[in-house]
């Protein structure tokens, strides 16, 4: 049984605490697209940011499992936790901020960061886990 302690239990209470604000967000879109209040494109950029919420958020929990019970020491799991929480909300993040006019190059550098740090804590984890 994999126990959770410091970085792992809480950021793990962090992920399962967000997932509702992912749901508030599908009601969200509902409720626009029933009023037919978006753009095309930006129908696609609130669909394509809610989903990677959501499905990124899973991946945490899962990698938040991985990481407690791998090899890495205390100051490697902040690391990673951190790496989780900012690439997710750098990634699902950017893809809303392309709802505003004018913020395209800004939406692309932020969506483009959080895929990194999430790649990050993706090798970091890998190691942990090679060397447990």
């Amino acid at each position: 049984m994999i126990v959770l302690s410091g970085p792992t239990q809480l950021f793990t209470v962090i992920a399962l605490v967000s997932l509702p604000t992912v749901m508030f967000g599908g009601y969200s879109l509902l409720g626009l697209l029933r009023k037919r209040k978006l753009t095309d494109e930006q129908r696609a950029y609130f669909r394509a940011g809610h989903a990677h919420a959501g499905v990124l958020l899973v991946l945490a929990l899962i990698t938040l499992q991985l990481v407690a019970a791998g090899g890495l020491g205390a100051a490697g799991q902040w690391v990673v936790c951190l790496l989780l929480l900012v690439g997710i909300l750098a990634q699902s993040g950017g893809m809303f901020l392309n709802l505003l006019p004018g913020r395209k190059p800004l939406a692309h550098g932020v969506t483009v960061s959080g895929a990194v740090l999430l790649a990050a804590a993706m090798i970091t984890t890998a190691v942990g886990v090679a060397v447990a």
